[in-house]
């Protein structure tokens, strides 16, 4: 049999497939069957591209397929993450990977009220003070994700360093395209934000009773 013949075959086929793949990928809302298809189109275009010799096909795949291959073990093990956290104690542990780490000294203010915002903080150590409220927020909280859901995107209080400490931020593009590729992240995120809510209102409320419970100071006599 004329290989030639064979090879142009292939090449051919794998040319259909490949453009099947591409054009279901478009119907394809969520990332992690974009990136099984991704991968099932490097390997069918690395396969055709063998025989038909095809080298600047097979370079370029080649180099994709482990990228994509990587991307997918992230999503997958942070869905298995956001299912096992969503059950457990709320933490920020598993978002590392998205996060970029920031050191600060005491003195030093992270964002300013009513300044635009966009990213958020998990404190890793240190101490770290909301101004306007007094609330100091204790190593594990999460900060700044306010400034998210506000509809006009600024900070609702200024956050100030007390001692020397290191956060991580993540940006809200990244938190977006998150919540977007995985709704099971999208509802742990709305169970840290609430959290947060929930904990400063108790603050807010605690700090309420213990000034209206102070005595009145008795006026003088004359």
């Amino acid at each position: 049999m004329d290989t030639s013949h064979l090879a142009q075959h292939a090449g051919a086929a794998g040319s259909l497939f490949a453009s099947i793949f591409v054009v279901a990928t478009l119907s394809m809302r969520t990332m992690i069957p974009l990136r099984v298809f991704a991968i099932l189109t490097n390997i069918i275009l690395i396969a055709t591209a063998i025989p038909t010799h095809n080298y600047a096909v097979l370079i370029l795949h080649t180099v994709l397929l482990p990228v994509n291959t990587y991307r997918l073990h992230q999503m997958l093990q942070l869905v298995r993450s956001v299912k096992k956290s969503v059950n457990s104690d709320l933490s920020m542990e598993w978002l590392r990977p998205f996060t970029t780490e920031r050191k600060y000294t005491a003195g030093e203010v992270l964002f300013y009220k009513d300044e635009n915002a966009d990213s958020m903080f998990y404190i890793v150590s240190g101490r770290f003070r909301l101004v306007e409220s007094g609330i100091e927020l204790p190593v594990g909280a999460l900060v700044g994700e306010f400034g998210m859901l506000s509809p006009s995107n600024t900070r609702t209080q200024t956050l100030e360093c007390v001692e020397n400490g290191t956060v991580l931020s993540v940006t809200y593009d990244q938190v977006e395209q998150l919540y977007v590729q995985n709704p099971a992240f999208g509802f742990y995120f709305l169970r840290l934000a609430s959290a947060r809510l929930f904990q400063n209102i108790s603050t807010l409320e605690q700090q309420l009773a213990q000034h209206t419970a102070r005595p009145v100071a008795e006026p003088k006599p004359a």
